[in-house]
């Protein structure tokens, strides 16, 4: 799970930094910004934060359940929620009460509720002078144990999370929200205006969102932590936290990681597509 402070234009690129929730920098951000936090504040952010199984990130926007994400992330949910005369994909779609919210088929929603290192535990597994195909099938042996053992106890999902290519390891417990259901949807052509080559610019001129709802036993769950609208239009300058759970990054590769890629891996990437 990270977290990226960055700082609105003029210059949005982001480069203050990418951090685990559990690790933010609060002593940076009370020299650079001004900006205290405290683990009140770090909590909220994390348990309003969504990681959908689908692949992409979201956040909590009411107290009854609403997740706003990427029209992107939701597109296999409308791509299975359309028919031959109902096109979700093209058309988008409103549900303007709760009985017209669509249910999404094989969806899950994970809300992450604890963090815990188990480094130790990891590496301890491992015997010593084991060859590196040993070591990683101990690795995994045990890894999978103590998510085993961890959802036993808890009831919670739990993925043993790799860091910094296994320098250490934390254990992740989630709460799932396996009913989900589709609110709104804009079309494509809006979703999508200015197609892959304004999708990586800012400011982009397109509506790439989509809004779900978590629902539990059958009524819109009842949440404490959400990322509540703001009245307040933005400042230049502004402080900005854009938090999620992102796939990968490669943020934090070495130098030596960098010219690996550049010399060795693109290049035979590269012949082998040609």
């Amino acid at each position: 799970m990270l977290i990226l402070p960055a700082v609105a234009p003029p210059a949005s690129t982001g480069d203050e930094g990418m951090y685990l929730f559990n690790e933010l920098p609060t002593e940076l951000l009370k020299q650079r910004y001004d900006f205290e936090i405290d683990q009140a504040w770090a909590d909220h952010l994390r348990l309003s934060s969504v990681r959908f199984n689908s692949g992409g990130s979201g956040s909590f926007i009411s107290s009854d359940g609403l997740v706003l994400t990427n029209h992107h992330v939701a597109a296999d949910t409308l791509h299975k929620l359309s028919s031959a005369d109902r096109d979700l994909i093209k058309d988008g779609y409103l549900a303007k009460t709760l009985d017209e919210e669509l249910r999404a088929p094989d969806l899950e929603l994970n809300q992450l509720v604890s963090i815990e290192d188990v480094t130790e535990r990891v590496n301890a597994a491992v015997a010593a002078g084991a060859d590196a195909e040993t070591a990683l099938k101990q690795r995994r042996a045990v890894m999978s144990t103590i998510e085993q053992e961890s959802t036993e106890q808890t009831g919670l999902r739990s993925d043993v999370i790799t860091l910094f290519g296994g320098a250490r390891y934390h254990l992740y417990r989630y709460r799932k929200y396996t009913d989900v259901r589709l609110v709104w949807a804009p079309e494509t052509a809006a979703a999508f205006f200015g197609g892959d080559a304004d999708n990586f610019e800012y400011p982009r001129y397109n509506l790439d969102a989509t809004i779900m709802r978590v629902y539990e036993d059958g009524k819109p769950a009842q949440l404490e932590h959400f990322l509540a609208w703001s009245d307040e239009p933005l400042q230049e300058n502004d402080l900005v936290f854009v938090s999620g759970h992102p796939g990968r990054t490669q943020r934090i590769f070495t130098t030596d990681a960098l010219v690996y890629l550049r010399d060795t891996r693109l290049p035979y990437l590269l012949d082998f597509l040609r």
